[in-house]
């Protein structure tokens, strides 16, 4: 399938009309303070197979057992219901990280540590996502799961890279559709590290909860 170029524009905002943001009684200050909670947003991108789920599942087992509220929005997981309508061009995996970066963000604001994994592979649309998040003064981590294309192909784990080599899937990240590499990561993670140390890495760039 050919590739759509990457300066499509992304769809203009609808009209605002009497569309308007409603503010709460407690502001984010205070619910995060109440709670004991600080939110954030990582969000951890990479080629299929290279372990962001089992790594993000590690880094939200860490934080809950430490008390802290994290939740996985997992790729896969959304596409059976929020982004269920979306196939894999280009244009529709901007839409799905647009609308897993507005998720994430919501979470975020809650006090939540949302653990995005995401292919994602282009870079604008990781660099919205961030900037989201910057906007509204949310702390965004971005974690790039380095594994080689190689290594992936041979974990293997949905069978993608095999339906590739066989020619019933044409637009593969990585093997028949792009996938732009993170320049300047926050975390990055290789193979050689196993899932432990990988999540030992990850929590060492969580925000703390501060107290006062």
């Amino acid at each position: 399938m050919a590739q759509v170029p990457l300066s499509v524009p992304r769809p203009a905002p609808l009209p605002a009309c009497d569309v308007r943001w409603h503010e709460g009684n407690v502001d984010r200050a205070e619910r995060w303070k109440r709670l004991g909670q600080r939110g954030a947003t990582v969000w951890f991108t990479g080629l299929s197979g290279s372990g962001k789920s089992t790594i993000a599942s590690a880094v939200e087992e860490l934080l809950i057992s430490g008390g802290r509220w994290a939740y996985r929005l997992d790729g896969d997981n959304l596409r059976h219901g929020v982004c269920s309508d979306l196939g894999f061009s280009r244009v529709d995996r901007s839409e799905n990280a647009r609308r897993v970066a507005e998720l994430a963000l919501l979470f975020a604001d809650s006090g939540s540590v949302a653990l995005v994994c995401l292919v994602s592979p282009y870079e604008d649309d990781r660099r919205h996502a961030r900037d989201l998040h910057e906007q509204a003064g949310l702390d965004f981590v971005e974690v790039f799961v380095n594994t080689s294309l190689a290594e992936c192909a041979r974990r293997d784990v949905k069978g993608l890279y095999a339906k590739a080599r066989g020619g019933a899937l044409a637009n593969l990240t990585g093997v028949g559709a792009p996938y732009e590499r993170p320049t300047a990561p926050d975390v990055e993670l290789t193979e050689a590290l196993d899932v432990a140390a990988a999540a030992a890495c990850v929590m060492s760039a969580v925000p703390v909860v501060t107290t006062g």
